[in-house]
């Protein structure tokens, strides 16, 4: 089923554009686009880092919009972790905004399921859980855009950051606010704030580019 013309969805009311039930049913049939939450520079960052890359996890999946553009880069023969828990989540969404489990797998099947499309890993929880769960397979990027708030971005940043090699990078999303020509939420920013920026900065890590509301890190060889 063909998507519908963006000039006939920006008719349409934030009321029922916002409306979980009916977004789903239009996500999953392909009737709208999985709604993207990151501007193009973002975008470019995310794709430039997951290119060569050989396993990526995205934390925070929503509808889709940003797992679609690392499929879109990574070889057949890479895996892509999505962790999202689903539903309702005050700290990653705004109120009243849901993704839907079924709507999101299905706009995500319809362009991963290619040959050379990479294997496509859901997990269907928290990434606390599936972090502590995990079987100590290295990771050449985690993509951080779950939770938003202080507590679980630093959450997300201990216990991932360990299976990221020397090379590999961590991208933050929301983390610039208050920076020249940056963007983002207090609890992200907090976070890369107060581990990067500044003498006491972690080490073997440095920011390896930022754009609008992204922060990518890059661990070096020494870290």
């Amino acid at each position: 089923m063909p998507a519908l013309p963006a000039s006939l969805r920006r008719l349409v009311p934030d009321r029922v554009r916002d409306h979980v039930a009916l977004r789903a049913v239009s996500v999953g049939l392909g009737i709208i686009p999985p709604r993207a939450l990151h501007s193009d520079e973002d975008v470019a960052l995310l794709a430039s880092l997951a290119r060569d890359a050989s396993r990526v996890v995205e934390i925070g999946v929503y509808e889709g919009a940003s797992a679609l553009v690392v499929c879109d880069v990574l070889d057949a023969s890479a895996e892509l972790h999505l962790i999202d828990p689903f539903g309702e989540q005050p700290g990653a969404l705004r109120r009243g905004w849901a993704a839907t489990e079924w709507a999101t797998r299905r706009a995500v099947g319809r362009r991963c399921r290619a040959a050379s499309a990479p294997r496509v890993v859901w997990h269907t929880a928290f990434s606390a859980d599936v972090a502590r769960a995990w079987p100590g397979t290295p990771v050449d990027l985690v993509f951080v855009d779950g939770d938003h708030l202080e507590p679980g971005v630093r959450l997300d940043w201990d216990l991932w950051h360990p299976f990221v090699g020397a090379g590999g990078h961590v991208l933050f999303h929301d983390a610039r606010l208050g920076q020249p020509g940056g963007r983002g939420l207090p609890g992200p920013t907090a976070v890369v704030d107060a581990l990067f920026r500044g003498p006491a900065a972690v080490p073997g890590w440095e920011i390896a580019e930022e754009v609008d509301r992204c922060v990518a890190l890059r661990r070096s060889a020494a870290g």
